[in-house]
């Protein structure tokens, strides 16, 4: 190559970059987000890994406490506020405008914001590595996800690190605010003609709920480690006892956002898997009124239940009792999705290719989470095992069998919306077997272990205590999870080299985005289709066959 050639492919890769770097288009920022997502989920299972190496046995030295507090910390915050609650975002920047028939998002600018503010985010927040301590060693937050003061003030942590842990929320939580607003407001003002808001798409109406508890959820969690900035800084005393502050300030203000987190970072997957099984089972959605009231069911109950995580702090038995009541019932519209998530599947053509098969394990694996959440609703339950694997074990059924199961049904189901061209059928079935098993290696032994009394956030534990067993098998499938993770990476980049035509449809899907080409055009629609109500591409179809009626499709 001359010269000439070396430096005009220098300046096409530069103008790339800056296309890219600057880019306003809502594709191209989903796109974004989704490869930032997955970044720092490969980040954040690192760190599980070295976590739960420690873990493997008893009286081990893999990680020293401090490094151990460390990577514990990163793992819980980087999965929670940089991959579950955000991938939704990625999901949706890109596919929201193509299920409405919209052009892009209502404010594309503020789109692109709310990206960098997440991506500089998750910078600020690892950067304080950059910043030795007084030992003269690199510092990362090492106060747990939940940072509880005393732990977090600034006499028992004195570093940076926690400051950065809290900057890099601010802008995380800015990130989120924003896409918020644009979500919404693109959703109700955009639609293609035509399309009510009883015929929106589910992971549409699932965003929108969603988007809703951001807006509600999130000046809680601002507030909490404002109000903690000040008083590491700035002599105020708002949750350090020692000085007449209350640490249950803290705890109400954080639950009150990191409840309905949870359903932050699993309403959007609910919707997608409400897609996928009437897609692969060739049938409408069954009941789709109950499963978008359920939603908002979720959602406004979703605020009445955070004090189920302080049942030991002291409240009045009037006051246990109604968030013990209020757990409880948050499970029924969650079953009502269930049921009808199974009148989808009954009698229909089912197409168990990888997008249901991870749907499948979604419902599955949640619904274990969902039964061992009623029983930490009761009160007596709680105290027992409260601060114990078991708490650990409910968690990672919700928030792993639900998001990330949901994660990797969405990317299999959309990528090739995204690419242009199909990932490898074989790999993908192999991808979830093996997640499906590790998984359930690693996180049902937590119930034991938790039962047996082994505490939460320990970095080493005594032999003879009958956790080696347990914890030696949740290590093992932790790297039977990340070996599948491995596998999606193959059949991704086997997949792109192959580069095997998907067509616009590869599915024979029902919603708008399969409308147009694979990657859709920088328009989006030449001409959106006509919407004449639910699953418009369905019916789009019947008319041109002069079927009578949507029975079976695809």
């Amino acid at each position: 190559m001359t010269a000439h050639a070396q430096a005009v492919s220098s300046r096409n890769a530069l103008a790339e970059i800056l296309d890219w770097v600057t880019t306003v288009d809502h594709k191209k920022i989903g796109i974004m987000y989704l490869v930032l997502n997955f970044f720092f989920f490969i980040i954040g299972g690192i760190e599980a890994l070295l976590v739960r190496t420690q873990l493997a046995g008893s009286n081990l030295k893999v990680l020293d406490p401090q490094t151990y507090n460390e990577m514990f910390t990163l793992h819980g915050t980087t999965m929670i506020f940089l991959v579950l609650v955000p991938i939704w975002a990625g999901f949706a920047n890109y596919f929201v405008p193509l299920m409405i028939g919209a052009r892009d998002m209502a404010f594309p600018r503020l789109n692109a914001l709310s990206f960098w503010l997440l991506a500089f985010g998750g910078l600020v927040m690892y950067s304080s590595f950059l910043f030795p301590g007084a030992d003269g060693r690199p510092q990362l937050p090492n106060a747990g996800w939940t940072s509880y003061p005393p732990l977090t003030g600034s006499l028992y942590s004195p570093g940076q690190n926690i400051d950065f842990w809290i900057l890099g929320l601010h802008l995380m939580g800015g990130s989120s605010l924003i896409g918020a607003i644009n979500f919404l407001v693109t959703i109700l003002n955009m639609r293609a003609p035509g399309m009510k808001l009883t015929d929106l798409p589910m992971f549409v109406w699932s965003m929108m709920v969603t988007s809703t508890m951001v807006l509600f959820a999130t000046p809680s969690l601002t507030v909490a480690i404002s109000l903690l900035l000040a008083d590491r800084h700035f002599g105020t005393h708002f949750f350090m006892p020692a000085q007449g502050g209350d640490p249950l300030l803290w705890q109400n203000l954080f639950w009150f956002y990191s409840h309905p987190a949870v359903y932050i970072m699993v309403l959007p997957g609910m919707g997608l898997v409400s897609e996928l099984l009437a897609v692969f089972s060739r049938k409408p959605l069954f009941g789709y009124a109950f499963v978008a009231w359920s939603s908002v069911g979720i959602a406004v109950l979703g605020y009445s239940v955070w004090a189920h995580h302080m049942f030991q702090v002291g409240s009045s038995l009037a006051v246990n009792t109604f968030f013990s009541a209020a757990s409880m019932i948050i499970a029924v519209p969650t079953g009502v999705k269930i049921f009808n998530w199974i009148g989808t599947l009954w009698g229909g053509a089912l197409d168990m290719r990888a997008p249901m098969l991870f749907s499948i394990g979604f419902i599955s694996m949640f619904i274990i989470g969902g039964l061992s959440g009623v029983m930490l609703a009761s009160v007596p339950v709680n105290w027992q095992v409260h601060d114990t694997y078991f708490v650990v074990a409910h968690l990672h059924y919700v928030l792993f069998g639900g998001s990330v199961f949901a994660m990797f049904a969405g990317l299999y189901y959309w990528l090739p919306k995204i690419t242009g061209w199909r990932l490898q059928r074989g790999w993908g079935r192999a991808h979830f077997w093996l997640m499906l098993i590790g998984f359930n290696l690693t996180f049902f032994p937590m119930h034991l272990s938790g039962l047996l009394g082994m505490p939460r956030r320990i970095y080493t534990y005594a032999s003879g205590q009958g956790w080696e067993i347990w914890n030696l098998m949740s290590t093992i499938g932790a790297f039977l999870i990340a070996a599948s993770v491995l596998v999606f990476l193959i059949n991704f980049f086997i997949s792109a080299r192959r580069k095997e035509p998907a067509g616009a449809d590869p599915w024979g899907g029902a919603s708008l985005e399969w409308a147009t080409s694979s990657p859709p055009p920088a328009h989006n629609f030449d001409v959106v289709p006509p919407v004449k109500g639910r699953d418009p591409l369905w019916i789009l179809r019947d008319e041109r066959r002069g079927d009578s009626a949507p029975a079976a499709h695809g």
